[in-house]
């Protein structure tokens, strides 16, 4: 399902030196004896999550999409990253059957977003999946307050049936909102972090809404879980990916480029920033998470990566069977010069592409690692997205950080409230004004 190659990067020696430290930190993730312990919950969350929970997701889910043209799914942060990934990963480029289109608020305190999506929505008959633990976080709380408010504007008091509340089981604003409101709600685990949350009730829901099979979804990181249980380095390719990051880390490789060359990946790519930059980047250490599109960006980046500053390496994610493909032929003229491309598939040029693109990079000193999918489908995906959870608490154990904290996030929030002027805050107000 999943393959990892390490050949363009380092050789077997290299990495091996590493083994004994990679071990330790599948101990410490495993047994739950590092720094945030308590947020383990994801670690066998794709056997031991509610079913009966599970299962409302998917009644809920058939609600929306009866009687709702839009979903507007309203989160920050892994309250929404996990889901758009998903979505984006496995839907077509170009839907050609009517479904119900899942859209996103309270990422953004853009203006504009916000007056022309309340606009979009006005004529539409639409839900809301409101996200969120405590309900304070000021861009979702923002966004649900005006989408609220337009849903009473078109449903009086029916608006109700149309909000779906994700949040904390007993506390919280949006939790005794949804009590007293009577909101169907779901559960944001206490034990799951934001951004390990996309296979719990957080994803899941807009996930099911978009039509991807969940079953599916689930059965995939099911599987990986059990891949990544085995306390075997040569077989464990989570833990080797851990330890080729630390590797090239400590060869002062501090950029790491998630490379895909399938344009529905990026939001992969987007919430494995996520991922690894909360998870890694603290206590002045970690590798910063980029990401770029080939062969689109070969033609911008492209001369950076092949000759710029050498302190990057790349992860490729390469998909072995393309979804849809199709054969290019001979023309009589020949003017564009691809008459020797004659009964190839398009996906042939794609993957020579992707070659040449890793020997040339190769040879700029710029190490690759290859991350083969045989296909994008729910299974792989599932895979995928667990990997690369277990993956980044070897690589952050090995670092020695915590890497379900994120203390670095508070620091911008504490200056915004005190330049918006909301009460307790105004001493530090004072000192920002000055």
């Amino acid at each position: 399902m999943l393959k990892f190659n390490y050949k363009y990067a380092f050789e077997d020696a290299e990495l091996k030196r590493y083994e004994s430290k990679a071990l330790e930190a599948f101990d410490t993730l495993t047994k739950k004896t590092g720094a945030g312990n308590d947020f383990l919950g994801w670690l066998r969350h794709p056997e031991m999550y509610d079913k009966d929970e599970f299962e409302r997701i998917k009644k809920a889910a058939l609600k929306i999409q009866k009687e709702s043209e839009v979903l507007v799914v309203v989160g920050i942060g892994g309250s929404y990253l996990g889901a758009k990934a998903v979505i984006e990963a496995l839907s077509d480029y170009f839907p050609l059957n009517k479904r119900t289109e899942i859209v996103f608020a309270g990422n953004t305190l853009s203006s504009t977003y916000m007056v022309e999506l309340l606009k979009y929505l006005e004529n539409k008959d639409f839900s809301v999946n409101v996200i969120s633990k405590s309900g304070t976080t000021t861009e979702p709380a923002v966004a649900f307050r005006l989408l609220k408010e337009l849903l009473i504007k078109k449903y009086g008091n029916e608006y109700v049936s149309r909000i779906y509340a994700t949040t904390d089981k007993t506390k919280g604003a949006l939790r005794v909102q949804a009590n007293e409101l009577r909101y169907e709600s779901f559960i944001v685990p206490d034990d799951i972090g934001g951004r390990y949350s996309w296979f719990t009730a957080v994803g899941l829901l807009p996930i099911a809404c978009a039509g991807v099979d969940i079953d599916k979804l689930m059965a995939g990181s099911l599987k990986a879980m059990n891949d990544c249980y085995v306390k075997d380095f040569s077989k464990n390719l989570a833990l080797q990916y851990g330890a080729s990051r630390n590797l090239l880390y400590n060869k002062e490789k501090e950029i790491e480029i998630l490379v895909t060359y399938e344009p529905k990946l990026a939001y992969i790519s987007e919430w494995w920033k996520q991922l690894f930059g909360e998870s890694e980047g603290k206590d002045g250490k970690g590798i910063f998470p980029a990401s770029l599109v080939y062969s689109t960006d070969l033609h911008s980046m492209g001369q950076f990566v092949q000759d710029g500053k050498r302190i990057m390496f790349e992860t490729v994610l390469k998909i072995k069977e393309p979804k849809k493909d199709l054969l290019l032929k001979k023309e009589v003229s020949d003017l564009d010069g691809l008459n020797y491309l004659d009964s190839k598939p398009l996906s042939f040029v794609n993957d020579n592409a992707m070659m040449g693109t890793i020997f040339a990079h190769k040879d700029g000193n710029v190490p690759n690692l290859l991350i083969e999918l045989d296909r994008i489908d729910e299974e792989n995906i599932g895979y995928l997205l667990y990997f690369m959870m277990f993956s980044c608490g070897i690589t952050c154990y090995m670092q020695g950080v915590n890497p379900f904290n994120q203390p670095g996030v508070e620091s911008y929030k504490k200056n915004m409230f005190a330049l918006l002027g909301k009460p307790g805050y105004e001493e530090l107000a004072k000192k920002l004004n000055k």
